[in-house]
């Protein structure tokens, strides 16, 4: 990357390849120029789900509303520059979800058991952060339950930590500390101690020097991928109790490095290399969940919407209105819960006395 363009990158850049349509290893997917990639597809069908469900999803959801989205409702991908399904886009980790819960007629909530494991569904699960705001453990649990129709291993406790990530940005008061610490309390097996990894070589980071090789050297142990990343190690991508996937910690070591900068913590997530687009989409969604849309810069929105063909703050607002529907939901359900917990106390003291 820093060969081609001179240097890192600083913003949005054309294609890797000018023949895109023929060139390899990428065809045929039209990457660069502002247009966006599976990560964001897949997110806008996680929102249009949560809308049409109305209420927390679960892996049922995922089979009954996500998979005919997937596989039925055409719209505008730009890596192709053409409108069909998402199916005919994503990578074939996310065509499992439709293989099994659709044709293979999988219980949902295990479903993902099978396919490679990989970020494939930590990427697209910020809005069940954002419709558990404040709550990165009940993130967590909602996301680990859509998960499982799609990931399983640390593929799918990336989802539920990336998922909570969020959820606590969008905290009052929240910091780029205090959410790589609600990341850590809910992370289990190899996804907590990368973490833990990834935060330590941020805290003795000399910033004279490339963050990218310190957060390298720091994953390494834990990533089954290897070094040369199109040709991956012979266990790559196999579930693991000690293994993590690389992208999420490596978002998050960005986001506390920079405390929540968005634009320094895109950049440093796109210039890291590798799944580059992934790390970037989890770095970014954490820091504007801190931010607001204040921090995300115009120029990159706007070039990004009018070259997708996307309607970005569209996006956001439905959303933030199934959040709210949400929230006020929860909140009723929480002062029932409370009332009965009181009455049942009273009942306990009273036969007690």
């Amino acid at each position: 990357m820093r060969e081609r363009h001179g240097g890192p990158v600083t913003g949005i850049v054309g294609p890797w390849f000018d023949d895109w349509e023929n060139a390899r290893p990428m065809s045929p997917y039209h990457k660069g120029d502002g247009r966006v990639t599976d990560d964001t597809l897949m997110t806008h069908a996680m929102i249009d789900t949560y809308e049409r469900v109305g209420g927390h999803l679960t892996a049922f959801d995922v089979a009954s509303t996500l998979v005919p989205i997937m596989m039925s409702e055409p719209r505008w991908i730009p890596e192709l520059e053409k409108t069909t399904v998402i199916l005919n886009r994503v990578f074939l980790a996310e065509k499992w979800i439709v293989l099994r819960c659709h044709y293979s007629h999988a219980d949902p909530r295990e479903a993902g058991v099978g396919n490679v494991v990989n970020c494939g569904a930590a990427m697209y699960m910020a809005p069940v952060g954002a419709v558990n705001a404040g709550d990165p453990d009940a993130a967590y649990a909602e996301a680990m339950d859509i998960a499982g129709a799609h990931q399983s291993s640390y593929g799918r406790e990336a989802a539920g930590v990336y998922a909570a990530a969020v959820a606590a940005a969008l905290a009052p008061g929240a910091t780029a500390a205090s959410v790589f610490e609600a990341a850590l309390s809910v992370a289990h097996d190899g996804t907590r101690a990368a973490l833990a990894a990834v935060r330590d070589a941020v805290a003795s980071w000399d910033r004279a020097v490339d963050l990218q090789p310190i957060l390298r050297a720091a994953i390494l142990p834990y990533d089954t991928v290897g070094e040369t990343y199109r040709e991956p190690n012979m266990d790559a991508r196999k579930p693991s109790r000690t293994k993590a996937i690389e992208e999420l910690p490596i978002a998050l070591g960005y986001v506390l490095a920079h405390d929540g900068d968005y634009r320094a913590a895109v950049l440093g997530a796109v210039n890291y290399g590798r799944d580059c687009d992934s790390i970037a989409t989890m770095a970014g969604a954490i820091c504007a969940g801190l931010g607001g849309t204040a921090v995300i810069p115009d120029d990159w929105a706007d070039e990004v919407a009018a070259a997708s063909r996307i309607d970005l703050e569209a996006a956001g607002r439905r959303l933030a209105a199934v959040a709210a529907t949400l929230a006020a939901a929860d909140a009723e359900r929480a002062a029932r819960t409370l009332e009965i917990a009181r009455a049942r106390a009273a009942s306990l003291q009273g036969a007690t006395l």
